[in-house]
């Protein structure tokens, strides 16, 4: 969901050398070189290179598995019971709008402190720290009783989140620098899965547990819980990592990232698509369910939808990679969304699967737009900078989508004026996403402080 902000940051990420790649933490290839696992920036003054030994791999391998595999079920077991939610704690739909908006902003605020965190305590103890968030938000927020309690948890493991969604590939690259592609490859998948299997079980396993909706939700934290331990082991063998990793480099301080077109393209259209992915996670099957679908059907669309990000995210930002211009690829998945919000408007239990598939294909812009990111800057320090501006920006730009869609539905009393909302959306976000895929480097367009 993810979501990767500043996951450059770690040691070398400031030398020079082929910029980070945005979409999978590892090492980025530039316009006209392919990229190799090796090309990692080597370790820096205060680099810890793994112990040898069988033991760490596997727990490494384990650990990274499980946390990655934690980034997202906090947020997609929610939508497919979203209804009992707001029923059992008297939650009005403007609220539980509220409540869609909170990942974005969690992960706005929590995400920009982690490099700091990781540089006073070692990346290995911020993860474990956010996976223990992760494990106590999830457990406590469905038996708090109220709204208030359900946020303040919930914002609690959104926080965990955050600092791992930009920590984890930065424990990658710094700690197993030839190992970049295979790691991030299962970081990747992990996520995903966690993703899909969250929406797909949520209902099932709530059935299982006698129909409690609070058990519903927290029976995931279990596997938060599971994969801290992975990480205490790590954490104990690793005391001398401290300020090893997560060093942020020293991008040019004269650079102003907010006066290129192209940073701010970037951001809009940053902000613009997760927009629709925090809608489509948080209100999809509602929207099936309010058109007849089966409460257990919904989470499975909504599980489909995430699944089909795996393989196109592997696949998409190649493709990209090898255009001068991704402008076009920007277009062709935003008609894919305005196909599908037409289709869930005229008939959204008809054509469910149809609409599903469409929108699993509209919310790979998300990978399509951290490739432009480690596209559109010349270095190391560039892209951070880039990436730190597009993703802040773009998260705080996402809230009030969420938030309206709600409102929307609520004073409506349907889904009609909502995805009208969404599917005029498409459009800005097509036209800043030919905006954003021109063949065009922010250095060249950034004023310089003078």
């Amino acid at each position: 969901m993810a979501d990767d902000s500043l996951a450059t940051l770690g040691p070398g990420a400031g030398t020079s050398g082929p910029p980070p790649d945005q979409h999978t933490g590892a090492p980025a290839r530039s316009a006209a070189a392919p990229a190799r696992p090796d090309a990692a920036p080597g370790p820096g003054p205060h680099h810890h290179p793994p112990a040898p030994g069988r033991a760490v791999p596997i727990v490494m391998v384990l650990g990274l598995f499980l946390a990655a595999l934690n980034l997202r079920p906090a947020i997609t077991s929610l939508g497919p019971l979203m209804e009992e939610v707001r029923s059992g704690l008297g939650m009005s739909a403007t609220v539980a709008g509220l409540l869609t908006s909170v990942p974005a902003l969690c992960f706005a605020v929590f995400g920009v402190a982690a490099p700091r965190l990781a540089r006073r305590f070692g990346p290995g103890a911020v993860v474990c720290a956010g996976m223990a968030a992760i494990a106590a938000g999830i457990v406590v927020r469905p038996y708090t009783g109220s709204t208030a309690g359900f946020l303040a948890a919930t914002a609690l493991a959104l926080a965990g989140i955050a600092v791992s969604n930009v920590l984890l590939p930065v424990v990658i690259k710094t700690w197993y620098p030839d190992r970049v592609g295979p790691l991030t490859g299962l970081y990747s998948m992990a996520l995903a899965l966690g993703s899909a299997v969250a929406a797909a079980l949520t209902v099932p396993v709530t059935s299982v547990l006698s129909g409690s909706w609070q058990a519903g939700l927290a029976v995931w934290a279990l596997i938060a819980a599971l994969a801290v331990l992975p990480w205490l082991t790590v954490v104990r063998g690793r005391k001398a990592e401290r300020g090893a990793a997560a060093a942020e480099p020293a991008a040019p301080p004269a650079l102003r990232v907010a006066t290129s077109p192209t940073a701010w393209a970037l951001a809009v259209y940053f902000g613009l698509q997760a927009t629709a992915a925090y809608v489509t996670m948080g209100w999809m099957p509602q929207i099936f369910r309010d058109a007849g679908v089966p409460a257990g059907t919904a989470g499975v669309l909504l599980a489909v939808t995430m699944a089909i990000g795996v393989p196109l995210s592997f696949v998409l930002p190649r493709v990209a990679a090898r255009m001068r211009n991704q402008g076009l690829l920007a277009v062709g998945l935003g008609l894919c969304g305005l196909v599908a919000y037409a289709g869930l408007w005229l008939a959204p239990a008809g054509g469910a699967w149809a609409w599903t598939l469409l929108m699993g294909v509209s919310n790979c812009a998300f990978p399509l737009a951290l490739t432009m990111i480690g596209m559109r800057a010349r270095s190391a320090e560039g892209v951070v900078r880039l990436s730190a501006f597009a993703q802040s920006v773009g998260y705080l730009i996402s809230l009030p989508g969420p938030f309206l869609v709600a409102t929307l539905y609520q004073h409506s009393g349907g889904w009609g004026l909502p995805l009208a909302l969404m599917a005029g959306l498409m459009v800005p976000q097509m036209a800043v996403g030919m905006l954003a895929g021109r063949d065009r480097r922010m250095e060249d367009e950034a004023r310089v402080r003078h």
